[in-house]
């Protein structure tokens, strides 16, 4: 396979030609190693997200808060029966996007970038013409002797909320916040690295209206497990197997790798069951037995951490979410255990936002391990601790997940999966572990 390019985007997205002068940073030029593929991080000399006015640290960690409280309202709707794919609900579309995957769209290739989401079933691309759209650039479907519209008969007609037929094509409606958007149903070819996959739907953004809430000017690439997620539609090729590392943020280039498909995955991996929850269908979720905090296995109320496939509770892998979040008993438990294991014990604990458990100068922080059946995955400080730029303030980077929820989800999240080796391997209903440097 080719080259396939990720990019962590906390805030922003900007278009593919900027901010792409370091001498590995060619993305027009393959640097295939197998089937592994690079991921960068928005600050790596090759990220062309670079904000020419970067928010203070504060500021970022309390943007990324909302964000993420925001991302774990849109997982916990994710109710059988009330959210639909492609483009799911407003409520879908107001999750932050974390990574960036490069993709060819169209007869010939037109190059995007799509935020890729492992929780997300959603495929839509702002499309030329799109009135009122915020992205400096779209696909042309003029441009594409593949591109076509599904028909208001095709089964996926069904799976778009509030399906219209205009012109003989399936189109559909939704909000975002105070805006209104206004979509085709389309098909074309999409490449990923060297791979075509043909007729693959999405929705194609015609028009934006409303005012306020702008919605994300990049498209949107599902890796769920839904019927026209890219795991779906890609089954032939990939499998319904892929394989993600993320980097440390500490790593100076900050190049960790993606791998879709059976072929070329690590060998040494520990597994535990991948559960399917009738409730959310689309997520990748654990059996969490325990936490245990150094060498303490930190006592849970067992309903809190349980698997219920009847109301969707439980604990999932999610690549949106930046900080893990835990079911409030759950976080405060392991929250204070923490507290006393930190050196030096004389420490103050300060909070910033969301996060309630801040020191400032250098402290010593103990492990946290989330133990699964099969597996366990333990984090070290890396994976822990928030660090200001100066380096006199550090959090830890866990928080307890809203409680207007409609029910437990814990989420772990990207940060505490880093320099970690995460394989989804749907066909034989397991998820691997392994530690490993991405960098």
């Amino acid at each position: 396979m080719s080259t396939l390019v990720l990019f962590l985007q906390l805030f922003s997205i900007v278009p593919l030609a900027l901010g792409l002068n370091h001498p590995n940073c060619d993305l027009t030029k393959s640097q295939d190693q197998g089937s592994t593929l690079r991921i960068f991080h928005i600050d790596s000399p090759c990220s062309p997200f670079k904000s020419s006015s970067p928010l203070s640290w504060e500021a970022r960690v309390l943007q990324t808060l909302a964000q993420d409280q925001a991302r774990l309202q849109y997982l916990s709707s994710l109710v059988a029966g009330r959210s639909v794919v492609p483009i799911a609900s407003g409520r879908q579309m107001l999750q932050s996007t974390t990574y960036i995957v490069k993709a060819l769209i169209g007869t010939p290739a037109q190059p995007l970038l799509l935020a890729m989401d492992t929780s997300s079933d959603v495929a839509w691309i702002p499309c030329s013409g799109c009135v009122g759209c915020p992205s400096n650039t779209a696909f042309s479907p003029a441009k594409s002797t593949s591109f076509k519209n599904v028909s208001c008969s095709a089964p996926q007609c069904k799976q778009v909320p509030n399906p219209t037929c205009g012109a003989r094509a399936c189109s559909f409606n939704l909000t975002y916040g105070s805006s209104s958007i206004a979509a085709n149903l389309s098909q074309d070819t999409i490449r990923l690295a060297a791979d075509p996959i043909k007729a693959f739907t999405f929705g194609c953004v015609n028009k934006v209206a409303g005012g306020g809430t702008i919605p994300p000017p990049q498209g949107l690439l599902g890796l769920g497990r839904g019927p026209l997620s890219l795991m779906s539609q890609a089954q032939s090729v990939y499998k319904s197997t892929f394989s993600y590392c993320l980097p440390s943020f500490r790593s100076l280039t900050f190049s960790g790798s993606l791998r879709l498909g059976p072929t070329s995955q690590p060998q040494r991996v520990k597994y535990t069951q991948l559960l399917r929850n009738p409730r959310r269908s689309s997520l990748y979720y654990v059996n969490l037995v325990a936490i245990r905090v150094g060498r303490k296995v930190v006592d849970l109320p067992p309903a809190a951490i349980a698997f219920n496939p009847s109301t969707g509770a439980g604990t999932i892998f999610d690549s949106g979410t930046v900080y893990t979040r835990l079911a409030k008993p759950v976080y405060e438990a392991v929250r204070n255990e923490f507290r006393k294991r930190v050196k030096p014990t004389t420490a103050v604990v300060t909070s910033l936002g969301g996060f309630d458990t801040c020191y400032s100068g250098q402290v010593k922080v103990p492990t946290i391990t989330f133990m699964f059946k099969g597996v366990n995955m333990t984090m070290p400080a890396d994976n822990l601790m928030l660090h200001s730029t100066a380096g006199s303030t550090s959090c830890l980077a866990m928080a307890a997940a809203p409680e207007n929820v409609n029910s437990v989800v814990n989420v772990i999240a990207s940060m505490q999966q880093q320099n970690h080796r995460v394989l989804i391997d749907v066909p034989n209903g397991r998820l691997g572990l392994a530690r490993e440097r991405c960098s």
